[in-house]
Parts: C-alpha cells; sequence; structure tokens
C-alpha cells in the first residue's frame, strides 16, 4: 500500500503543489485588498458594507476548490485510463475494490488536507482584521465552495473512469447539475440550514467510482 501511495503521489504532487501555491497566493491578494479597503474607507464602513450590504470579501476563493478538485482528479485518473493502463493496478493481489477505494481515498484526503490549509490561512488572517461576527457566517458561506471542490473530484473520477461513453455524458450532465448547488447566489451564511446535506450527500457521491471502475475491470465498452 505504501507503493501505491507512492505512485498516486507521483501522479497529482505537481498538480497538488500549483493549486497550494495558487491557493495562498489568493489569500495573500485577498487581504491585501481587505487592508487597502479597510485603510481607504475605515473598518466601521468596512465591515457595514459585509454585514448589512452583503459584501464578500473572499469572493475571489469562490471557484478555487471546484478547480482544484477538477485538476487533482484528472492528474489522478486520466493516467490511469490511457491504454487502460489501471489494469495493471487490478491485477496487483488486492482487492479491486480495496485498491480503488484506497486510491480514492488518497486523493480525497490530499485535497482535504489542502482545504484545511486553506481554511486555516483564511481564519488566521480575517481574526486580523474582522471580529467573529463576520467570520462566522463568512465560513458557513464558504464551506459549500469547499464541499463542492470534493464533489467535484469524485465526479471527475467517475467520469475518467467511466468506460462507457454514453454513461459518461449522463454523468457530466448530472455531475454539473449537482455541482451548481454548491456555488449558487444567496445571501452570507444562507447556506447554513444544508450544509450537512450536502457534505452527506458528497460522501454517498464519494462510492459512485466503484460502479465505473467495475465496468473498466469487466472491459465493457
Amino acid at each position: 500500500m505504501k507503493s501505491i501511495f507512492y505512485k498516486e503521489w507521483i501522479k497529482i504532487k505537481w498538480t497538488f503543489l500549483a493549486f497550494l501555491v495558487l491557493g495562498i497566493v489568493g489569500h495573500t491578494i485577498m487581504f491585501l485588498k481587505v487592508r487597502h479597503d479597510i485603510l481607504f474607507v475605515d473598518a466601521v464602513n468596512y465591515w457595514y458594507s459585509f454585514l448589512f450590504r452583503g459584501y464578500p470579501y473572499f469572493s475571489i476563493l469562490k471557484f478555487l476548490p471546484l478547480v482544484a478538485g477538477l485538476g487533482i482528479a484528472i492528474a489522478q485518473y486520466f493516467p490511469e485510463t490511457l491504454n487502460k493502463r489501471i489494469k495493471l493496478t487490478f491485477h496487483l493481489p488486492v482487492g479491486e475494490n480495496e485498491i480503488l477505494l484506497k486510491m480514492h481515498a488518497f486523493g480525497a484526503s490530499s485535497l482535504t488536507a489542502m482545504f484545511v490549509f486553506f481554511f486555516v490561512i483564511f481564519v488566521s488572517g480575517s481574526y486580523i482584521y474582522f471580529p467573529a461576527e463576520i467570520i462566522k457566517p463568512s465560513l458557513l458561506t464558504i464551506t459549500p465552495w469547499f464541499l463542492g471542490g470534493l464533489a467535484t473530484y469524485f465526479i471527475t473520477a467517475l467520469i475518467l473512469l467511466e468506460p462507457i461513453w454514453l454513461y459518461r455524458g449522463l454523468y457530466t450532465i448530472t455531475g454539473a447539475g449537482f455541482i451548481s448547488f454548491f456555488y449558487m447566489y444567496g445571501t452570507i451564511g444562507a447556506y447554513k440550514p444544508v450544509i450537512i446535506s450536502l457534505a452527506v450527500l458528497t460522501l454517498l457521491i464519494s462510492t459512485g467510482v466503484l460502479f465505473s471502475g467495475y465496468r473498466f475491470r469487466k472491459g465493457e465498452m
């Protein structure tokens, strides 16, 4: 399993590091803009625009998790589909579903670790400029975006491993519709009542790769 995890890391490491750097740069730009705006209009007025006008100072982060999830999934699974290379992995003396789930778990864990790191940066930086009354609804607003990043990873892996093009098309249409729920416009903190439901659905979707993996192993076209 250590060899498998190392193989997965080799595939995603540059993509992972690229998005890690992109996230750091995005947070840096965001907080530099916050500092500039607070110095320009005064902190009280800036807070007022957030609390009563719904101005999201973190909008630059909105689609970062989605693109990161897409990129990690492509980096991890697209090479496996070339010439059906993943079949070599399935011939190892380990259960086929077990090895696929562990590959999937490695990618999801790497993505989750990146997102947790971004959360730490976000909270730490936000406490420099904002009180808790602003940070809490901000976290409720960005949490669905990061769940959407995980959902994007799971659905992209499902599509890439699917050998039947009709199913790929159906998964793409359905997946795009589902992921859009994570990024719908709403007031700050509006997603609070459904965050747990979205998290559960995202977890359930993570197992969908087993269906594509099964058809891939059986050579269905």
